[in-house]
């Protein structure tokens, strides 16, 4: 029971910038737990932002209150991802040979190309919350527990069945534990979400076959993963269940 406690620590310490009081032991054990955590921390991010939007929704402009959200959404992550997502961008944007291109994602400074993406992600990030409050006021800000636990759901998906990259990093050295049963435990959070609220399993084998493209893009262009590309598909996952959720809610059941 401790090494389910520890994992799920582990998860919230990894992925967030909440707060762990206690020292977590890394273990195989607690590790494997704490990637079976990553969708369910992800909808408690959800949580945190829902409850944001929902308590100054009456009060705050509702430009403003994207922005907040927005900000919010960054500073909960500890853009984590959004440096995976910078990595990457500079690597592909280069043009490079395959050996060229991990010297670019390795290298600590941005080039053009990863700001060019960092900004163009979150604008639409900003974009479809000021839509979804525009037109839904607060009715569906629920859909940030479902996007934030699809896109890290997507991440625990790529890292258990891609190859790793390299025989190096943090991504392999998980791989060496986890399996086709973690990427089960981690689906049961959004399973259960989805079961009370079926609205949103409409976007689930849409938002799945795009995790597959994905992963065999990720496979012809770098022969496997590791932890710039999990973070690319986390950032990139949350936008794509986004628009997904908006373009659900506005022309299908709107």
């Amino acid at each position: 029971m401790k090494e389910v406690l520890y994992g799920f620590l582990l998860a919230v310490q990894f992925l967030t910038r909440l707060p762990v009081p206690i020292e977590c032991p890394w273990s195989l054990k607690t590790s494997r737990w704490a990637i079976r955590f990553y969708p369910l921390i992800g909808m408690l991010l959800g949580a945190i932002l829902l409850g944001v939007g929902v308590l100054f929704a009456p009060y705050v402009p509702t430009e403003l209150l994207a922005l907040v959200l927005i900000s919010l959404w960054v500073w909960l992550s500890g853009g984590l991802h959004l440096d995976g997502l910078m990595d990457v961008a500079d690597a592909v944007g280069s043009n490079a040979p395959l050996k060229k291109k991990w010297e670019i994602m390795k290298d600590p400074h941005v080039g053009s190309f990863g700001v060019i993406a960092l900004f163009f992600l979150l604008v639409w990030k900003v974009v479809f919350i000021y839509l979804l409050l525009d037109a839904f006021s607060t009715d569906h800000l629920f859909a940030f527990i479902v996007v934030l636990g699809l896109a890290r759901f997507a991440g625990v998906a790529l890292l258990v069945f891609l190859p790793a990259a390299k025989k190096q990093g943090l991504a392999w050295h998980w791989k060496q534990n986890i399996g086709s049963v973690d990427v089960i435990c981690g689906l049961i959070p959004i399973a259960v979400v989805m079961f009370f609220v079926p609205e949103y399993l409409v976007i689930f084998p849409i938002f799945l076959l795009s995790v597959v493209i994905y992963g065999g893009w990720v496979v012809r262009t770098f022969k496997g993963v590791n932890g710039d590309l999990i973070g690319t598909a986390i950032e990139g996952g949350e936008l794509w269940a986004l628009m997904l959720v908006w373009i659900y809610i506005s022309f299908v059941t709107g």
